[in-house]
């Protein structure tokens, strides 16, 4: 593509696509795949507006990323947010909204038709939703696409792991995230965003190792799961991470650590909530704790260093603001993705 007459310093034009790039689908190397759902979240609701949100606030990110001084030249694409998708979201958010705060009060199911058939609507909707990533994840990849997801809740990118396992024999993920996601069916919906890990290492052999970094919120069932993992999930508590940093070691030292449990191909999951609140108050589950942007973008770029295969990612749970403070974070986030995943490939 010509880019001669793009002026990267200038102010981010809203009539071009994300982070105000001149580039079609066709011509952008790295797409980016909206994901407009938040049916299951159990707590604050907005993620499913973050993708058209974060396009706006991605318009004032400076192109210049001194890790990747010109990744964004090899282009990057944010998809429309599908309509149908955020119609069905919305009217199985209501339904979910309704079930939970009846199951919340210890109601019984079975007794409840409404609830029963809200249940099953909701759960075949995220059946739908995961078979229709799972297509558009896949069609990008066959065109050799490198594919980004952008949430939605933490349930958004189950799809895509499955695609990405059709490629990848042998791919760990490293998820950033407050919570350890391993809960099964979270109030009796099987694709929770609260049961996204437990179901892709049920249903993906090809995930070989989970790395969990930051989890600072969970129940005695997820410990008992990665207690029982057979090192398959190997979890940094934010607790024990302050603690180890509290008695002198670096955080180089413990991200070496962290990437050595690795496999070479190696996929990030970036959960929002995984930062300090500050930075993202108003996304789906907050939870005191968590990282500054940097001490992450330090262990991505050692993940690069040790030369291992960043093969996708995804950015869930940014919550929507009046003041964009959550758009721009996400955005600034994303950004690096993009760039970090350009310069791995």
């Amino acid at each position: 593509m010509d880019l001669s007459k793009f002026d990267p310093n200038s102010s981010g034009n809203p009539n071009y696509n994300i982070f105000g790039l001149p580039f079609t689908e066709e011509d952008a190397r790295l797409v980016v795949l909206p994901v407009p759902w938040e049916v299951t979240v159990s707590y604050l609701a907005g993620t499913a507006r973050a993708p058209e949100r974060i396009k706006k606030a991605s318009l004032h990110v400076d192109l210049f990323d001194p890790d990747v001084s010109e990744g964004w030249k090899q282009g990057f694409f944010l998809r429309e947010p599908d309509k149908k998708i955020l119609l069905i979201n919305d009217y199985l958010r209501k339904e979910s909204e309704l079930f939970i705060d009846y199951v919340s009060q210890g109601q019984k199911i079975n007794e409840n038709r409404f609830m029963c058939k809200a249940l099953k609507e909701v759960n075949e909707g995220s059946d739908f939703l995961n078979a229709w990533v799972y297509d558009q994840t896949k069609a990008l990849l066959d065109k050799g696409k490198l594919v980004g997801l952008l949430g939605g809740d933490h349930s958004t990118p189950m799809g895509f792991y499955k695609a990405i396992a059709e490629k990848y024999s042998d791919f760990g993920i490293l998820q950033i995230d407050a919570h350890c996601d391993l809960r099964k069916a979270y109030l009796q919906f099987t694709h929770s965003h609260a049961s996204i890990m437990y179901n892709a290492l049920n249903e993906i052999p090809q995930l070989t190792r989970l790395v969990q970094v930051g989890v600072r919120d969970y129940s005695q069932s997820e410990w008992d799961y990665i207690c029982n993992s057979n090192n398959r999930v190997v979890t940094y508590f934010d607790k024990q991470i302050k603690e180890r940093q509290f008695e002198g070691l670096s955080w180089q030292y413990l991200a070496d650590e962290i990437i050595n449990h690795l496999p070479r191909e190696v996929y990030i999951s970036f959960d929002i909530d995984g930062l300090n609140r500050t930075l993202c108050p108003h996304t789906g589950t907050p939870v005191p704790g968590g990282f500054e942007t940097e001490q992450l973008f330090y262990l991505f770029r050692k993940i690069l260093e040790s030369g291992r295969h960043l093969i996708g990612f995804d950015l869930c749970e940014v919550g929507i603001s009046s003041n964009e403070w959550d758009e721009n974070v996400g955005a600034r986030v994303l950004f690096k993705l993009c760039n970090l995943m350009v310069a791995s490939n």
